[in-house]
C-alpha cells in the first residue's frame, strides 16, 4: 500500500483583515505535477487554472480561523487552528502530513513534519498553498465589494502603502484585526 502524504499550508496569516486559511491536499498519484509551485510564484491566472485542477485531481480540504478567534487567541493560534480543521476534514487519513513553516498543530494520532519553506520544496505543499490561496482570494473579493476603497480585491487585506492609507482617510472597518500592529497604532492614535 502507498503511502498517503498531505501538504498543508496556510494564507492570510500577515493580512490586516478576515480570517486565516489553511489546505490541506493529497494529490492523486497521477496528477501532472509539473507546475505545481509556491502559489507566490504564480500569477493569479495560473493559479486559479492550477486550483481547479488541484481539486479535481486530489483529495482536499480547507480550514479556517474567523477574525474573533484571531483577535482572542492570536495569529500563530489561529493559524495552526486553520491547519488542524483542514486537516482533520480530509475524507482520506494521511500517513505523514507536511506542514508549511516551522510550527505545527497538536493533532492526535496524525505524524506531522515540518518543512520551512516546504512549499518550495514538496508539491505537496505546494499544491495547498495555490489551493489555500486562491480560496481566500475568492472570499476577499466578495469582503472588496462592501468597502471598494479599501482594494481589498487586489491587496488582499495586507498592509500595503494604499490600504494603510484607506485606513487612515475612511477609518477601520468591522472586518480589520484590531490586535495587530498597524491596526492597534491607528486605533491609539485615535484615543488620544
Amino acid at each position: 500500500m502507498k503511502r498517503i502524504v498531505a501538504g498543508v499550508d496556510e494564507v492570510g496569516r500577515g493580512s490586516l483583515i478576515g480570517p486565516v486559511y489553511a489546505a490541506a491536499v493529497i494529490l492523486n498519484k497521477n496528477i501532472n505535477k509539473k507546475n505545481l509551485k509556491d502559489s507566490k510564484k504564480l500569477s493569479k491566472n495560473k493559479r486559479e487554472v492550477l486550483s481547479k485542477y488541484i481539486k479535481k485531481n486530489s483529495t482536499w480540504a480547507i480550514g479556517s480561523a474567523s477574525l474573533k478567534e484571531i483577535e482572542k487567541i492570536n495569529i500563530l493560534n489561529a493559524t495552526l487552528l486553520a491547519m488542524k480543521r483542514a486537516i482533520i476534514k480530509l475524507k482520506k487519513k494521511p500517513h505523514l502530513v507536511l506542514i508549511d513553516g516551522n510550527k505545527s498543530p497538536k493533532i492526535k494520532n496524525y505524524l506531522t513534519r515540518n518543512i520551512i519553506r516546504g512549499d518550495q520544496k514538496f508539491i505537496e505543499i505546494s499544491a495547498a498553498s495555490i489551493v489555500a490561496k486562491v480560496s481566500r482570494d475568492k472570499l476577499m473579493k466578495n469582503m472588496s465589494k462592501k468597502y471598494e476603497k479599501y482594494k481589498w480585491n487586489i491587496n488582499a487585506g495586507y498592509g500595503t502603502r494604499e490600504h494603510i492609507k484607506a485606513i487612515k482617510k475612511f477609518g477601520i472597518t468591522e472586518f480589520h484585526r484590531k490586535t495587530f500592529a498597524p491596526i492597534h497604532k491607528i486605533l491609539s492614535l485615535k484615543k488620544n
